[in-house]
C-alpha cells in the first residue's frame, strides 16, 4: 500500500508539472521575446535568452507605453470592459432573479434561447453588425463593441445566475418583507449579497470576454476612437513593413496581460467560490 500511494503521489506531481509546463511555455517564450532587441530577433536569436548583445532590457515596454496609439487602445479597453461588465452584471441579476422567482409561461423557451445565444459563432455576426453599425452611427463607437459584448456574455450570465437564486431559499425573502422590507429592499439587501459569489463571476466572465475580444474590436473600428488593445496591437508596425517589430508586440502583449493577472491574484479566492459555490448541495 505504501509504495502504490507513493507511485500515485508521483505519477500526480509530474503530470501537474506537465501541465504547468505546458501552458506556462507560450507565456515564458513571450517574455523573453519581449525583452529581446529587434535585431536579435530578425538575425535569428533561437532559446528563451538573447544572444550577445540582443538584450533590450526595459527598452520595448518602455518604447510600448510611450506610444500614443497603445495608450488609447489601453483606455478603450478598460472603459469598454468596465461598461459593458456592469450594464451586464445589473440586467443578467434582474433578469436571473425573475427567472428563477417567477412562474411564467416561456421561461424555458427563454433560457433555451439564451444559451444558443451564447454558443452562437461570433464570426457569423461580424458582417451584419459592420453594415448594421454604418447605418445607424454606431461604427467605431463604444457603444458599438459594448453591445455586441453583453450580446454574449449576459446569456452566460443569466445561466449562472439563475442557478443562485434558484439555490436561496424562498422564506429568507418572505421573512425581510414579514420584517417591514418591501419586494426591492429584501432583492437589494438579502438576495443579492447571497448570490454575491455568482454576480461576481459572471463579472469576471463579462469582463475577461470584453477585455480579450479581437473580432469585434478588428471589425467593428476603424480609427483609434474605439479600437481595444487585442485589436490595436494587429496594426503596431515598424519602420519596414515586412518585418514586424515582434519585440515591441510581445511587450505591448505582456503589459496588456497585466490587469487580467492582477484580477485574478487579488480575487482568486472569490472566483473559485464562484465558480463552484452550488456545485454540491449538502
Amino acid at each position: 500500500m505504501g509504495n502504490g500511494s507513493a507511485l500515485r503521489k508521483a505519477g500526480i506531481a509530474v503530470g501537474a508539472l506537465l501541465i504547468l509546463v505546458w501552458c506556462l511555455l507560450p507565456v515564458a517564450w513571450i517574455i523573453s521575446l519581449s525583452f529581446k532587441s529587434q535585431e536579435s530577433i530578425t538575425n535569428g536569436s533561437p532559446g528563451f535568452f538573447p544572444a550577445d548583445g540582443g538584450f533590450a532590457g526595459w527598452d520595448n515596454y518602455v518604447a510600448a507605453w510611450e506610444n500614443d496609439q497603445f495608450r488609447r487602445a489601453i483606455f478603450n479597453s478598460i472603459g469598454i470592459s468596465l461598461i459593458a461588465t456592469l450594464l451586464s452584471v445589473i440586467v443578467a441579476t434582474l433578469a436571473a432573479y425573475a427567472i428563477a422567482r417567477l412562474e411564467f409561461k416561456g421561461k424555458k423557451l427563454v433560457l433555451t434561447t439564451a444559451l444558443a445565444i451564447a454558443m452562437f459563432p461570433v464570426v457569423s455576426l461580424v458582417g451584419p453588425l459592420f453594415d448594421l453599425w454604418r447605418a445607424i452611427g454606431l461604427y467605431d463607437t463604444w457603444p458599438g463593441l459594448i453591445i455586441p459584448y453583453m450580446s454574449f456574455t449576459l446569456p452566460l450570465a443569466i445561466w449562472t445566475l439563475s442557478a443562485f437564486f434558484r439555490e436561496i431559499p424562498w422564506e429568507m425573502e418572505q421573512a425581510a418583507q414579514v420584517d417591514g422590507a418591501t419586494s426591492w429592499q429584501a432583492f437589494r439587501k438579502v438576495i443579492v449579497p447571497l448570490a454575491a459569489p455568482g454576480v461576481f463571476t459572471a463579472a469576471i466572465l463579462t469582463f475577461f470576454f470584453a477585455w480579450n475580444d479581437f473580432v469585434f474590436g478588428i471589425s467593428l473600428t476603424s480609427t483609434e476612437a474605439a479600437r481595444p488593445i487585442p485589436a490595436s496591437l494587429s496594426f503596431f508596425v515598424g519602420a519596414d513593413p515586412f518585418n514586424r517589430p515582434a519585440s515591441l508586440l510581445a511587450a505591448g502583449a505582456v503589459i496588456a496581460t497585466i490587469p487580467i493577472i492582477v484580477i485574478v491574484l487579488v480575487f482568486q479566492r472569490k472566483i473559485v467560490a464562484g465558480l463552484t459555490s452550488g456545485a454540491v448541495k449538502g
